[in-house]
């Protein structure tokens, strides 16, 4: 959707994931996508020396999050929101359901 914008399909998903979620490593976007790893870890990247996202070290991980000092971050979040409105129903409700841990044994559904 936003790919003659931006750019790059990569570089897209990479946003809109970041939007959704918050933060998130390389790998972890790649899969959601079920692309390949290293034009996802370029873009992070590019948008990292741009100043657009910012990373900080969890352990071995790196995270990427959207970094607060950039000048048009509200602008760059209100396109996002747009664009994830017009994403299939499906696949944006896998974005917006964030869950980080496994689930409690035995729990229903």
């Amino acid at each position: 959707m936003l790919e003659p914008i931006l750019g790059s399909r990569n570089r897209e998903r990479v946003l809109i994931y970041l939007k959704a979620r918050e933060e998130g490593y390389a790998r972890e976007i790649a899969r959601f996508f079920d692309t390949d790893l290293s034009p996802i870890q370029d873009q992070l990247e590019k948008l990292e020396s741009g100043g657009v996202i910012v990373s900080k070290e969890a352990g071995r991980t790196v995270l990427y999050t959207f970094n607060p000092r950039y000048p048009f971050l509200q602008e760059l979040k209100t396109l996002l929101d747009k664009a994830l409105g017009f994403y299939p129903a499906q696949l944006r409700t896998q974005l917006l359901m964030n869950r980080r841990r496994p689930r409690r044994r035995g729990k229903p559904g």
